[in-house]
């Protein structure tokens, strides 16, 4: 497997360490993020990146509150919010008027639309995620090397005696923040994981990538946008 270099950022102090995480910060604001506890807000300088083949990634979900928008932590929990980051609906994730979640907003989607993310970064479209899955190996085995080695249901390394495989080899470290329905239902946390693409479906539809615990592959899926996935951000 290709080694990757980790670095793990927080307010301008580099910790390097082997498999490390690695990133830079443009944030034009920073922190904030409204009341919840363990909102990290949309500065990059408060979370782990990861560098993989072309590309920088967050390395994990974002959690930002940014008191407008329509988000939300699995079950109303804040601790969920703490280890899975916050779910936000298509429009909030990108930063677009509501009624984008039930009309056609192609127009407004630029070519790195920065949306809900820290400055310098990105909503990655799925053509991003394409080139993410086809340098770990393609996306039928990407969720085995792309899902954290814990944190999923009946789930772990190699060696371990699970049936379903999470090695993290890339330091990608995906969680399975599960899902809410636009009526306000959460389902599979633990099981599952949805993350929004910056691409519209149709008018009432927009792509997202998925991960299930009991699967190796990552797969694509459109959503309706009105319900609530998990948000990685793509550096530009």
């Amino acid at each position: 497997m290709n080694k990757v270099k980790i670095t793990s950022f927080t307010a301008g102090l580099v910790l390097a360490m082997a498999f490390t995480f690695s990133c830079s910060s443009d944030d034009d604001g920073g922190g904030g993020g409204g009341s919840g506890g363990g909102d990290k807000g949309n500065d990059i300088g408060n979370y782990r990146t990861v560098v993989i083949g072309t590309q920088t990634w967050m390395a994990e979900n974002l959690n930002y509150n940014s008191d407008t928008d329509n988000s939300a932590c699995y079950s109303n929990q804040v601790n969920n919010c703490d280890k899975y980051g916050r779910l936000y609906d298509w429009a909030t994730a990108m930063s677009l008027p509501p009624n984008c979640n039930h009309d056609y907003c192609s127009s407004q989607i630029q070519p790195k639309h920065r949306g809900i993310c820290p400055f310098g970064w990105h909503i990655p479209s799925d053509d991003d995620w394409k080139v993410l899955l086809d340098y770990v190996g393609g996306s039928q085995t990407a969720g085995r090397y792309l899902k954290a080695t814990s944190g999923w249901y009946n789930c772990g390394p190699s060696g371990s005696g699970s049936s379903y495989l999470c090695e993290d080899t890339y330091g990608f470290s995906a969680l399975p923040g599960g899902y809410r329905y636009s009526d306000g239902r959460f389902r599979h946390v633990g099981d599952g994981g949805d993350w929004w693409c910056a691409s519209e479906d149709d008018s009432g539809d927009a792509y997202g990538r998925s991960i299930d615990y009991h699967q190796e592959g990552v797969g694509w899926r459109g959503d309706g946008k009105s319900a609530s996935l998990s948000v990685r951000c793509l550096k530009d």
